[in-house]
């Protein structure tokens, strides 16, 4: 992906979700390291609100619709609860109002895990909230995926100096 292609490759996907584990691991080797200081109930709150408030309502949504369309807002919601500004600066706040404390792991554990494990980011208005292939998209990634095929590549004005297939 770059600032004029705003899509990821299958590959480039991975990666990322690769750099997004390694957080999850730190954090996590950060939690188990320290478990007898982890206040429970703080580290509960804060791992599951983030889905009470930023999923749940639109999985909800999203199943009770005939055609699976939801309003925008749960995106918004979505986009706003699994966001690492928005969750940084509830940590800040959080530490700002009552310390810092090792409860507050339980912030790059969901966001990390949800990337790393899930696979999920942002939610875009164009795409279902539930993920579903999109026409265009499947469309777009046969185009990509043919050199890979053995088809020959587009004129080097429209490829680029990479490989669309890195």
């Amino acid at each position: 992906m770059d600032a004029r292609n705003l899509f990821e490759t299958p590959t480039t996907y991975r990666l990322i979700r690769l750099e997004y584990a390694l957080g999850l691991a730190v954090a996590t080797v950060l939690l188990l390291t320290h478990l007898g200081e982890v206040r429970w109930a703080a580290f509960a709150a804060l791992f599951v609100s983030i889905d009470l408030v930023g999923y749940v309502p639109g999985a909800i949504a999203h199943r009770r619709s005939p055609t699976g369309e939801v309003h925008r807002a749960y995106h918004v919601l979505y986009n706003v609860m699994h966001s690492l500004v928005t969750q940084g600066l509830v940590v800040l706040a959080w530490i700002w109002l009552w310390g810092a404390e090792w409860a507050l792991l339980a912030v790059p554990i969901h966001l990390f895990g949800d990337r790393a494990l899930f696979g999920n980011f942002l939610k875009p208005f164009a795409l279902s909230f539930e993920p579903a292939a999109h026409p265009a998209y499947a469309r777009l990634a046969s185009e990509l995926a043919a050199p890979a095929a053995g088809l020959p590549r587009p004129p080097a004005a429209t490829a680029g100096p990479r490989s669309p297939n890195t």
